[in-house]
């Protein structure tokens, strides 16, 4: 199959989609679940919220804007690789 075949690029997408979505979860739920008594212990507060605490909240929230940001500079990357570039 030759590497500008539609499939390969619906591939390529789904793969760096999930490999995202992985990524956020494990920030999300690491950093606000199962790393929060820790993070707590061993980093100082920000403000008066504990470190857990804060990125349990802010945290998540910062590292799924740089998911977007990495996401959408991965994807026009992917997209003129395959030939589905907006850029004439």
């Amino acid at each position: 199959m030759e590497e500008n075949h539609p499939r390969a690029h619906r591939r390529a997408c789904l793969k760096l989609t999930l490999y995202l979505l992985a990524v956020w979860f494990t920030i999300s739920f690491g950093a606000g679940i199962l790393l929060r008594d820790w993070l707590d212990a061993n980093f100082p507060s920000i403000g008066s919220a504990p470190f857990g605490f804060w990125m349990a909240q802010q945290g998540s929230i910062i590292g799924f804007v740089l998911i977007l940001i990495i996401y959408a500079c991965l994807m026009n990357r992917l997209d003129h690789e395959h030939g589905y570039s907006e850029e004439r």
